[in-house]
């Protein structure tokens, strides 16, 4: 479905996979709504709710549904286990006073992601940005910030990166337009050391960052910025973001999605080779 997700519809990922989990527990055990929840005296739709991650799972109630459902030994240990750790708050709770809900969904999906890929027309992805990159964009971004405000957002970005030397890091697939590097962010000082960070950047083992050159021509991502998701747990689809100036959109109806990977494979081809990305950063980085 693709949707703009409201205020607060952000359960971690993990929570998802237990509740589609939990779903086919039920069905494999044939009990019905009704059955499963009179067996925790709660009303049909909290089941429901609990199935679509929309409420937390609380350990008692999981107990008593995974009996219900034939689950014994290991197998419940196993899933009380992932339950206690999808309840906990993501990281990234810690700064929700800068941290709008649309996009704590979207940090909950860098964090759990196996693959990201993304498409870049204006700046340089928040996941490979210096921290002075990082201020002038979000100066502009957020003119009425104060200064502490502003500072957390940094903070937010910057923590945000530690996912690029996880020991289960996510591959990074980036393609830049040309135009990324020209604009001058922050002044000539800030590019340089962007681009110098870029140059670094390549060395990290999951790391691939393409450039889409103007003599390219037209292209088939050229109606906006976006990125694609993939995750390791089978009961999770791929799901691709987009940003407006107020909110976002999820898209991870299987057409629509596979639309846009058809895209970023196109422009794969069309952009620079990866192994070329280091000479072009170092000539692009003389005009700053």
């Amino acid at each position: 479905m693709s949707e703009a997700r409201p205020a607060g519809a952000a359960p971690t990922l993990l929570r998802r996979v237990l509740g589609k989990r939990l779903r086919h527990l039920r069905e494999r055990a044939k009990v019905s709504f009704e059955e499963a929840a009179k067996a925790i005296e709660v009303t049909p739709l909290t089941v429901r709710r609990m199935e679509k991650a929309e409420v937390g799972l609380k350990i008692p109630y999981l107990k008593e549904l995974l009996r219900n459902y034939g689950v014994r030994g290991p197998e419940m240990e196993d899933f009380l286990a992932l339950a206690r750790e999808a309840n906990q708050p993501g990281w990234w709770h810690q700064f929700r006073d800068v941290l709008p809900d649309w996009f704590s969904v979207y940090v909950s999906l860098e964090s759990e992601a196996t693959v990201i890929r993304a498409y870049e027309p204006h700046y340089v992805p928040g996941l490979l940005q210096t921290e002075d990159y990082a201020r002038a964009v979000l100066r502009m971004g957020f003119p009425r910030d104060t200064e502490e405000e502003l500072e957390r957002r940094i903070a937010l970005r910057v923590t945000r990166q530690a996912l690029l030397t996880k020991p289960e890091a996510p591959t990074i697939w980036a393609i830049l337009d040309e135009t990324v590097l020209h604009r001058p962010v922050g002044g000539s000082r800030v590019m340089r050391d962007q681009i110098d960070h870029l140059i670094d950047t390549l060395d990290v083992p999951k790391v691939r960052l393409q450039i889409m050159r103007f003599a390219a021509g037209p292209h088939p991502g050229a109606f906006g910025p976006f990125h694609y998701f993939r995750f390791g747990f089978s009961e999770l689809p791929d799901v691709v973001y987009t940003e407006s100036l107020t909110g976002a959109v999820y898209v991870d109806k299987p057409a629509e999605v596979v639309a846009y990977l058809e895209v970023l494979d196109r422009m794969a081809v069309q952009a620079e080779p990866i192994g070329d990305s280091s000479t072009i950063l170092a000539e692009l980085r003389k005009e700053h």
